[in-house]
C-alpha cells in the first residue's frame, strides 16, 4: 500500500464510523513542546524503548520467536503470554517512529518484525507458547491461556506500524492469523468451534485492522466474541467478564484490565453498528465505575486477589491494586466513549487518569515501574525495573507514544447533525504544542498552544486558519467557577460550564488568540461515607493532580500522623494551602505546602490494639508543623519512605 492510499497515523480510525460526533486528528499533527509531556516522550523514546527492547531480548522474549521459526534449539522462556509484551513494545516503538526519525530504533522494529514473520506458521497461527512441541494444545484453553489476547496485541501493533510507516509487512501477518482465527471461531452451525477469550484485547483490535483493510469479516469476528459472553462458553465467572451476556451488565466486574479492555471493543462496536443496547450497557458500566469504584487518582480494580474490581465502595488505599495497564485500558476507553458524543465527563477521566493513575506507574528516570498504585505505604512498595508478568511497562511506553493523537479531534458541524461545511475543532487536553490537522471538509487549520499546564491554567491558543467553524474548548469539571475565555481580547460571552465543552463560533482569521483561564486553587476532596478508608479524612489537588504527602519531603513525620487542621481545610479555596513551582524538585513541580497539626496516638495506646470506647474531649493543640506534599504521580522517585494521600480530619482524630 502506498503513501497516498494508506490510513492516516491516528491511533483509533474513527473517520468512517457512522455513530461517532469526533474525527480523529492524526498524531502527526501533534508536536508537543512543552515542559511536562515532551520531555517524558523524550525519555520514553531514548531510553524506555532501548531499554524495555534488551529487556525483550534477555528475558528470551525475542528468542521464542527465532525457537518458533527454527532458528534456534532452545526451550520455551517465561509465561505462556510473552508474546504480547513483544507486540506492545512493537506498537509503542511504531507511534514513536510515526513522529520521530530513529534510524537506531527503526532498525530494532525491522529485525523483531522479521522474527516474527519468520515464526508464523503457514496456516496464519502464531503463538510462541504452542508451537513445536506444544503445537497440538493450539485453542485448546481459551479461557486461561491469552491466545487470542495475544493475537490482539499483534493486530494492534501492525497497525500501528502500517499506519507510522506504510509498510505492510508486519500487518500481512497480522491479516493471516486474523483471517486463521475468523475461519476458526463462530457459531456450531456454520461449522465453526464456538469460544471467546478469557483476556480481552481481539475485540477492539479486530474493529481497528477492519477499518484499516477495509476488511468487514473482522468487525463481524469481534460482535461474535462479544455477543457469546455470558454463554459460558469460558466458564461463566464475572472473573473473565462471562457471567452474563454483555448488554446485561450492570457494574464493573472482575479482572479490571480486561473489563475495560472489553468496554473499548465494545464501544469500538457500537461506533460502527450504532445498537442501542450496546451503548445503553457501556454508560451503566461508566455511570457505576466513577461513582462507586473509582480511586481518586483515576484508578481501577481495588482487589489483588484476581486484579479484580470489589464491591461498591471497595477503594483500600495501602492495598490498593489500580494496575497500572487498569488505568491505560480506562484511557482507552474513555476515549472511544469521548468519540461517541464530545461529553466531556470521558475527557475529564482521561486527563485524571493520565495525570495520576496511569503517570505514577513509570519513574522519572524512565527505567523503573509500578504494577500496582496504591495510595498508601510504609515506604517498601517500590518501582521494580521489569516483571516476570511484564504487561504495564510497554504499555506505558505505547500509551506515551501515542499520546500526541489524544489532544485533539474535529467534527462535521457544530451541532453533529449537519451544515455541512461548518465543523468542528475539539481541544481535549492542554499543554503547550503546535498542531496542524484537516477539518472534514478539507480546510487546514494550525494551532498553537501556549500554556505552563498542569502547573497553570492560563492557556492561550492562537489560530492559523479562516472560515466559520466552531472551537470547543473543555472546560474540566475540577476548575470550578471562576473560568474566563476572551477572543482577541474581548469577553467571550458565552457558557463556561466546568464539565463541558465551551463553544466559540466565529468566522476566523489567521492570527486570533483565544485565552482560557482555568482556576487552580488547591481542592480539599473527600469521599462518600461508604468508603470506609477514607472516612473522616481529604485529600488535596490543585488542577488536574492529586497530591501526597511523602516522608522525603518531610523526614520527621509519619504521614499517618498528619491532620490538617480546621482552618487549612475550610481555607483550602482561599489559598489555605500555598503553591510554590520547585524547578530543582522531581523534574519541575508545584508543591503544596501547609501548616498541619502532627497527632499521634495518645500514650494510652501503648501495648493496646483494642480499648473501651471513651467519649471525645476537647484537646489541646498539638505539635503545629509545615508539611510539604508534592504530586501523586512523583512519589517513590527517591529515598524509601511512607506516603500518604488521604490526610485525618480534626473532628475526627481517633486518639
Amino acid at each position: 500500500m502506498s503513501d497516498k492510499t494508506r490510513t492516516p497515523t491516528v491511533v483509533v480510525d474513527t473517520s468512517q464510523s457512522r455513530h461517532t460526533r469526533l474525527r480523529p486528528v492524526p498524531l502527526t499533527a501533534v508536536t508537543l513542546t512543552d515542559a511536562f509531556w515532551a520531555p517524558r516522550r523524550r525519555i520514553n523514546r531514548d531510553i524506555t524503548l532501548l531499554s524495555q527492547y534488551r529487556r525483550c531480548e534477555d528475558t528470551g522474549r525475542i528468542d521464542n520467536f527465532r525457537r518458533a521459526a527454527g532458528k534456534k534449539a532452545a526451550p520455551f522462556r517465561g509465561r505462556y503470554y510473552n508474546d504480547s509484551d513483544v507486540y506492545k513494545w512493537l506498537e509503542a516503538a511504531a507511534w514513536t517512529l510515526a513522529t520521530d526519525a530513529d534510524p537506531a530504533l527503526a532498525q530494532m522494529v525491522d529485525t523483531v518484525i522479521t522474527e516474527i514473520t519468520a515464526a508464523q506458521q503457514p496456516d496464519g497461527y502464531l503463538n510462541t507458547h504452542f508451537m513445536l512441541d506444544r503445537a497440538g494444545e493450539r485453542w485448546t484453553n481459551l479461557r486461561d491461556m491469552h491466545e487470542l489476547y495475544c493475537a490482539g496485541h499483534l493486530i494492534q501493533a501492525a497497525v500501528a506500524h502500517h499506519r507510522a510507516t506504510g509498510s505492510d509487512r508486519l500487518l500481512g501477518v497480522a491479516r493471516r492469523l486474523a483471517d486463521h482465527i475468523c475461519d476458526i471461531f463462530g457459531p456450531e452451525e456454520a461449522g465453526k468451534r464456538p469460544g471467546t477469550g478469557g483476556h480481552e484485547e481481539i475485540e477492539m483490535a479486530l474493529v481497528e485492522l477492519a477499518r484499516t483493510t477495509g476488511a468487514p469479516r473482522y468487525q463481524r469476528q469481534a460482535q461474535y466474541f462479544l455477543d457469546v459472553r455470558g454463554e459460558g462458553l469460558i466458564g461463566g465467572r464475572a472473573y473473565h467478564q462471562d457471567h452474563r451476556p454483555f448488554r446485561e451488565f450492570d457494574r464493573m466486574a472482575g479482572h479490571a484490565v480486561r473489563a475495560v479492555y472489553l468496554n473499548a471493543g465494545a464501544a469500538d462496536l457500537y461506533a460502527e453498528t450504532g445498537e442501542t443496547a450496546l451503548r445503553e450497557a457501556l454508560e451503566r458500566l461508566w455511570r457505576t465505575m466513577t461513582t462507586r469504584q473509582l480511586y481518586l487518582s483515576g484508578g481501577i480494580g481495588s482487589r489483588h486477589a484476581g486484579e479484580a474490581f470489589g464491591q461498591d465502595y471497595e477503594l483500600p488505599n495501602a492495598r490498593a491494586y489500580a494496575e497500572t495497564c487498569a488505568a491505560i485500558g480506562s484511557v482507552m476507553w474513555n476515549w472511544r466513549m469521548l468519540a461517541l458524543d464530545g461529553n466531556a465527563r470521558y475527557a475529564d477521566l482521561m486527563e485524571l487518569t493520565l495525570y495520576n493513575g496511569f503517570l505514577v506507574g513509570l519513574s522519572l528516570d524512565g527505567e523503573r515501574y509500578f504494577y500496582e498504585n496504591s495510595l498508601a505505604s510504609d515506604g517498601t512498595h517500590r518501582r521494580q525495573p521489569w516483571f516476570e508478568c511484564a504487561c504495564c511497562p510497554p504499555n506505558i511506553a505505547r500509551m506515551l507514544a501515542s499520546l500526541p493523537g489524544y489532544f485533539y479531534s474535529v467534527s462535521n458541524s457544530v451541532s453533529g447533525e449537519g451544515e455541512p461545511g461548518s465543523g468542528g475543532v475539539w481541544v481535549h487536553l492542554y499543554a503547550e504544542n503546535t498542531a496542524r490537522f484537516s477539518l472534514p471538509d478539507g480546510r487546514i487549520i494550525g494551532l498553537t498552544q501556549r500554556t505552563r499546564y498542569p502547573w497553570d491554567g492560563d492557556v492561550v491558543i492562537e489560530i492559523d486558519g479562516e472560515g466559520t467553524f466552531s472551537l470547543w474548548l473543555r472546560i474540566p469539571a475540577w476548575c470550578g467557577a471562576g473560568a474566563a475565555l476572551d477572543v482577541n481580547g474581548q469577553s467571550f460571552t458565552g457558557a463556561l460550564v466546568p464539565g463541558t465543552y465551551a463553544e466559540v463560533r466565529r468566522t476566523w482569521q489567521p492570527g486570533d488568540t483565544v485565552r482560557l483561564r482555568l482556576p487552580m486553587p488547591v481542592r480539599c476532596v473527600e469521599a462518600h461515607p461508604y468508603a470506609l478508608e477514607n472516612a473522616d479524612r481529604v485529600a488535596l489537588m490543585r488542577g488536574p493532580l492529586l497530591y501526597c504527602v511523602e516522608q522525603a519531603d518531610n523526614p520527621d513525620l509519619d504521614p499517618r500522623d498528619v491532620v490538617l487542621p480546621a482552618g487549612v481545610v475550610e481555607g483550602i479555596a482561599d489559598q489555605g494551602a500555598a503553591s510554590d513551582f520547585r524547578p530543582d524538585l522531581l523534574g519541575g513541580v508545584v508543591v503544596l505546602s501547609a501548616q498541619a497539626e502532627v497527632v499521634p496516638p495518645d500514650e494510652a495506646w501503648a501495648g493496646h490494639l483494642y480499648r473501651a470506647a471513651r467519649p471525645r474531649v476537647e484537646r489541646t493543640r498539638e505539635q503545629r508543623v509545615e508539611v510539604t506534599a508534592i504530586p501523586y504521580y512523583a512519589w517513590a522517585n527517591r529515598e524509601a519512605g511512607a506516603m500518604q494521600v488521604w490526610l485525618r480530619h480534626p473532628l475526627y482524630l481517633g486518639t
